[in-house]
């Protein structure tokens, strides 16, 4: 499915649907108004139907950026890349290319293409090498899987810690509350969000709140991950609970640091 988001980002949903993808990846292709040249984002699952969909829609690709290692979002990238002749930029190497340290992704980074104008946020968390992208001009900011469309983000430890995805939480927040012109959030997974600074509120305090309940349920006795689990997130489908289970050993992790 196919779907113009703003004058600037068109949304390309890939077909694998799941309790941790929800509707399916939303892979974004970015270009200015009037412009040929495009950027795309997360080319997602290998789904030759889906790449083939982004190939056509996307034109002439001036390079390929990466949210996160995750294979919903990167599995599709080096093919696409092939054949559409162009780069891929990430923070891990492993999904750079080439491999070298221009096809990187860092604090402070601007890709162009055109009059496209996109700006590199880092926000470490949800994994280690998650970023997020800022397009001044358009007022919308891609999150990836930092921030979600419904619902929450998993934060799975090991990849995913909990402390730099609370000051990333904190960070967009701030850009939120200063951003000139912030009207959007794209994510990896569902919907777009139209009340960014609602919503990362709402995340924030659901943080915490899950974070106490850790907390008090240690306190209770429930000292492995499995009884925290079952303590806890009772109010959830038990087939989420492995993805839980990881969540409340990065929560755990978080709460034993010094």
């Amino acid at each position: 499915m196919m779907e113009r988001v703003t004058d600037y980002a068109t949304r390309v949903l890939a077909a694998n649907p799941g309790p941790m993808t929800l509707e399916g990846t939303n892979t974004w292709i970015l270009r200015a108004p009037g412009a040929t040249q495009s950027v795309v984002v997360d080319p997602g699952p290998q789904l030759e139907d889906h790449l083939r969909a982004v190939l056509e829609a996307a034109g002439d690709v001036a390079v390929v950026l990466l949210t996160h290692k995750h294979p919903d979002h990167t599995e599709g990238a080096a093919w696409f890349a092939n054949r559409a002749g162009c780069g891929v930029r990430a923070v891990d190497p492993a999904f750079r290319l080439p491999t070298d340290h221009a096809h990187g992704l860092a604090e402070g980074d601007i890709i162009t293409a055109e009059d496209l104008r996109i700006e590199v946020l880092p926000t470490p968390g949800h994994t280690l090498d998650s970023v997020c992208f800022w397009l001044p001009q358009d007022g919308s900011l891609l999150t990836g899987d930092t921030v979600l469309g419904r619902g929450t983000s998993v934060v799975a430890h090991p990849d995913g810690a909990l402390a730099p995805y609370l000051d990333s939480l904190q960070k967009l927040q701030a850009f939120a509350n200063s951003a000139a012109g912030l009207e959007r959030l794209l994510p990896g997974h569902g919907p777009v969000i139209t009340d960014p600074g609602k919503v990362l509120t709402q995340y924030l305090t659901h943080r915490r709140e899950r974070l106490e309940q850790v907390r008090q349920a240690v306190a209770a006795g429930h000292t492995t991950p499995e009884a925290v689990v079952a303590h806890v997130y009772a109010d959830i489908a038990p087939t989420l609970w492995p993805a839980a289970t990881l969540s409340v050993r990065a929560q755990l992790d978080y709460l034993q640091a010094p």
